[in-house]
C-alpha cells in the first residue's frame, strides 16, 4: 500500500517517532515508515490504541522491516519516557489524543490534561532533544462556528466542543514553540480520516467504521440529523502522505494546512455508498436503512477542506473516497 512513498524517502534513513503509534492513523504512519526502510519508535499509553494493530502492522511489512521497530508503551505527559523516547529521533509524528466531539463534551476536563497538557509535553521533548521537526495532528473541528465553504486554513471560529478548543491550543502552542525557542512544527487538519484499523465499537466510534460493521450485519445505521450534514472523508493514505511531505518539507516556520479530498459527501449519500459496498462484498440485497435521530451537541453541519495550500508540498490525492470505501469494506 505505501510503496508509493518511496520517492519521497529515497535514499533516507531517518529515525522517527510516531505518538499514538498502536491507534488508527498512527498505526498507518508506522506501516508506511517501516515498509520504506525507515527505523521508527513507537509510542503509546494504549488507552485508546490497541496492541493487535502493531501485531497487524509487523505482519504486514515482515522481516528486517518490522525489526526497525520499537514499541514503548508510556504516556505522552511523562517526561522521562519522552525524553528517553527521543533521544536520536529526527522527527516527531505526533497522533496522540483523545479523539470524537460528543465524548469531549461529556470530559472536557479530560480532553484538556490529554489533548493539551500532553501536546506540550510532546513539543517541551521534542526542543530539548533537539528533533528537526513535529508534525502533529489538528483537526477540521477548529474552524468551529466559521461557516464559510470550502475551509481555508487563515480562517477560523469559535470552537463548539472541548476537543476542538483543544486542538486550536495545540496550534498555538506550535506557533509559540517556533517563535519562542525556534521548533519547528506543523500541524495537520485532519478532516474525517477513515480506513482499516479504525474502531468500529463503542459509543463513540467514527461514522464509517460503526456503520460498516452495522451493514455487514444487516443492521440500521444511526444518522444524527436529516441526514444532509456532510463532511470532507478522507482515506488514511492520503494523511499518511501529508505527514511525510510536512515533516520533510523545507518550512522555516510554523504552519498548518488542511488534509482531506477537497470535496464534500452528505451522510445520506455516504450511508448509500457504503451499503452498495456492503453488498457487493455479501452477494446479496442488504435493505437496512438509515435511523434519523437529533442532531448532536457540538457538530457542525457541512465541513470541506480547500486544499490548494498542502498541494504547494506535493500533495495529491492518492486514494478516492470510492476507492477508499472498498478497501475499508474489504478489511472488515
Amino acid at each position: 500500500m505505501y510503496k508509493f512513498l518511496a520517492p519521497i524517502l529515497k535514499n533516507s534513513n531517518f529515525k522517527w517517532c510516531v505518538t499514538g503509534a498502536a491507534g488508527f492513523i498512527g498505526s498507518h504512519l508506522v506501516e508506511a515508515l517501516l515498509s520504506n526502510g525507515q527505523k521508527v519508535i513507537g509510542l503509546d499509553s494504549l488507552v485508546t490504541g490497541r496492541e493487535e494493530n502493531i501485531d497487524a502492522v509487523k505482519q504486514i511489512v515482515g522481516g528486517e522491516n518490522a525489526r526497525n521497530l520499537t514499541f514503548v508503551k508510556a504516556d505522552i505527559r511523562d517526561s522521562s519516557a519522552l525524553r528517553d523516547v527521543l533521544a536520536g529521533c529526527d522527527f516527531v509524528l505526533h497522533q496522540a489524543a483523545l479523539g470524537s466531539v460528543p465524548r469531549s463534551m461529556k470530559e472536557p476536563v479530560l480532553y484538556h490534561d490529554n489533548n493539551i497538557t500532553g501536546t506540550a509535553a510532546v513539543l517541551e521533548a521534542a526542543k530539548s532533544a533537539g528533533i528537526k521537526k513535529v508534525v502533529y495532528a489538528s483537526s477540521s473541528s477548529v474552524y468551529g462556528d466559521n461557516t464559510d465553504l470550502p475551509k481555508k486554513e487563515e480562517k477560523t471560529g469559535r470552537a463548539l466542543s472541548p476537543y476542538a478548543l483543544s486542538k486550536q491550543i495545540n496550534e498555538l502552542d506550535g506557533d509559540l514553540f517556533f517563535r519562542a525557542y525556534g521548533l519547528k512544527s506543523t500541524g495537520l487538519r485532519y478532516f474525517n480520516v477513515f480506513g482499516p484499523r479504525q474502531d468500529p465499537n463503542g459509543a463513540y466510534a467514527a461514522v464509517i467504521p460503526r456503520w460498516t460493521g452495522r451493514l455487514l450485519k444487516g443492521e440500521d445505521c444511526e444518522i444524527f440529523g436529516d441526514g444532509s450534514t456532510s463532511r470532507d472523508f478522507s482515506p488514511v493514505p492520503n494523511v499518511v502522505q501529508a505527514n511525510i511531505l510536512a515533516a520533510l518539507s523545507d518550512c522555516a516556520q510554523h504552519q498548518v494546512f488542511n488534509v482531506g479530498l477537497g470535496k464534500s459527501t452528505s451522510l445520506n449519500t455516504l450511508f448509500s455508498l457504503l451499503r452498495s459496498e456492503v453488498n457487493k462484498r455479501q452477494g446479496r440485497d442488504n435493505t437496512a436503512a438509515p435511523k434519523y435521530q437529533n442532531e448532536r451537541a457540538g457538530d457542525i453541519r457541512h465541513s470541506c477542506a480547500d486544499i490548494s495550500k498542502i498541494t504547494t508540498l506535493g500533495y495529491k490525492e492518492i486514494m478516492s473516497l470510492e476507492a477508499g470505501i472498498a478497501w475499508t469494506v474489504k478489511s472488515l
